[in-house]
Parts: structure tokens; C-alpha cells; sequence
């Protein structure tokens, strides 16, 4: 089973402005509530076949390491991602749309195969959770590219 969720939001700036700051995985822990660290393996640019690798925040304070493949760059407007969500396999992505006045349309998507044990977790109360964190990182990513600084994301979003 593919559960699928999208969230969308408006943001005052560029589609070259929020472009840069996406493909700068190195603030990805400034929007994304469980990365506390990231970076391109071997320091290698962000294309596909890349490696997106990760420290990640776990229970209690504690941490640990995971890694998300590159499948799509394509600049200005789309960026896509996959590796493993628990169990699970998954994909994410970004796309990226021209508005008027100089604002940028911005989609996040995630999709996960739920697998194994992962099945037996209510679809409609896994694509809410999932929703609810990438609601944030969008407001997150939002509010750091219109404010040219970094926001804090809420601590809340990892429970």
C-alpha cells in the first residue's frame, strides 16, 4: 500500500531564491524538524545518484545516521529524494512554480510503501502525521527564505 500527501505553500521570493536555499542541504536541519545535520557524501554535488546523508534526531536526545538517495534535479523546479522511513521505503520532493510579483508556488510530496510491520499502522493516521510535519517544514522553509534567516522548528514536530 502507497500512501501519498502533498502539502503547498505561497512564498514571497523567487523561485531562484528558495531553489538555492533548498538545494543548500546544509540548512535542511534550519526546516526539517529531524535533521540535525546534513550533507552530500564525498562532498559530491547534488545531482542524481548522489547520496543526501543525514544525522538524524531520535528518542530521547539520542541520534543517528541515515541516507537518502538523489533522483531528480532539475533546476529551478524540481527535486526528488528516496530511501527508507522506518520499515519502508519512500520518496520526497519539492516542486517549484513562478508567480506573479516575484513569489514562488512551492509543493512538498512524500509517498511511502508501508511494509512489513509498518502495514498494520492506520493509513489515514500515518498520511496525518506525515502531513503535519511537512506542514511545518513548509511554514519553516517560508518563513527562513522570506526573512533571509534561519526559524526555529518547532520541537514538537518530531513527536
Amino acid at each position: 500500500m502507497t500512501i501519498r500527501s502533498e502539502s503547498r505553500i505561497t512564498i514571497s521570493r523567487t523561485v531562484s531564491d528558495v531553489w538555492a536555499y533548498l538545494c543548500d542541504v546544509g540548512r535542511w536541519p534550519e526546516w526539517a524538524p529531524t535533521v540535525r545535520e546534513c550533507w552530500i557524501r564525498d562532498g559530491a554535488p547534488l545531482q542524481p545518484g548522489a547520496w543526501v546523508e543525514q544525522r538524524a534526531k531520535g528518542p530521547l536526545g539520542s541520534s543517528r545516521r541515515r541516507s537518502q538517495t538523489v533522483t531528480v534535479v532539475a533546476a529551478p523546479s524540481r527535486l526528488a529524494f528516496a530511501g527508507p522511513l522506518g520499515l519502508s521505503t519512500a520518496r520526497w520532493g519539492m516542486e517549484l512554480e513562478p508567480l506573479e510579483h516575484g513569489r514562488t508556488a512551492a509543493m512538498m510530496w512524500v509517498e511511502v510503501d508501508l511494509e512489513s510491520l509498518m502495514r498494520a499502522i492506520p493509513g489515514r493516521l500515518f498520511n496525518a502525521r506525515i502531513r503535519r510535519v511537512m506542514d511545518i517544514e513548509m511554514a519553516a522553509i517560508k518563513a527562513s527564505t522570506e526573512s533571509g534567516r534561519p526559524v526555529a522548528v518547532p520541537s514538537y514536530a518530531t513527536t
